[in-house]
């Protein structure tokens, strides 16, 4: 039996959406369900969706996180951002379940034919983009930890194990001890105890 295939496509842009509408259903045979970021998780929770497409030209990158969050916590479809942003630094978005990223000039063309590469399974994330994380990644201080980083020295602080952080923030163990080595580096330890340490003098709660 022919299993359909099923979209989220986050906007507050009815011209996109009638864009998307006129190929995409028939590029990759799926069907599309348009939402506003309010309604992202009722309508998530009444079918199987297996991509969520958010549109930052119209969707705030703080709001566009917290929907990734919120199906990164609660379901199993991988994220696609449209028009990223180049002159604010959202690199906060990029996440274990991220897929692709687009900027605003990205024709319809090129994301078609990115999509079929996400769909077998692929993520695909501008080089300048990675290359100014590894970047951002070599300096130091609490102000250049990213909110996943943050989200997980506070998981140390409540004396849990990496795998309790991995199954509190639904990523593997190995993406855990990823990002662990990421912050040691960026707050000059070298063990949990004195990460510990580190957070309790220099962490604040992280803004949800």
């Amino acid at each position: 039996m022919f299993k359909v295939i099923n979209w989220v496509v986050v906007s507050r842009s009815q011209l996109l959406i009638d864009l998307l509408e006129t190929r995409w259903p028939q590029e990759f045979l799926v069907k599309l369900a348009k939402v506003t970021p309010e309604s992202v998780e009722v309508t998530m929770s009444e079918g199987n969706y297996s991509l969520v497409v958010i549109d930052l030209a119209t969707i705030d990158v703080q709001r566009a996180y917290q929907v990734q969050k919120q199906i990164e916590k609660r379901h199993s479809a991988r994220v696609v951002f449209l028009h990223y942003p180049k002159q604010i630094d959202a690199r906060f978005l990029i996440s274990p379940i991220t897929a692709a990223v687009f900027y605003g000039d990205a024709s319809l063309e090129h994301i078609g034919k990115v999509l079929a590469n996400v769909l077998r399974g692929q993520t695909v994330i501008p080089h300048a983009l990675l290359s100014a994380s590894a970047d951002q990644e070599q300096l130091d201080g609490a102000d250049n930890l990213t909110i996943r980083e943050r989200e997980v020295l506070q998981a140390l602080l409540s004396g849990s194990t990496n795998v309790d952080i991995a199954n509190q923030l639904f990523v593997s163990e190995s993406t855990i001890k990823t990002h662990l080595y990421r912050v040691f580096r960026k707050i000059g330890v070298s063990s949990r105890g004195q990460a510990i340490a580190w957070a309790q003098t220099h962490l604040h709660e992280v803004q949800q």
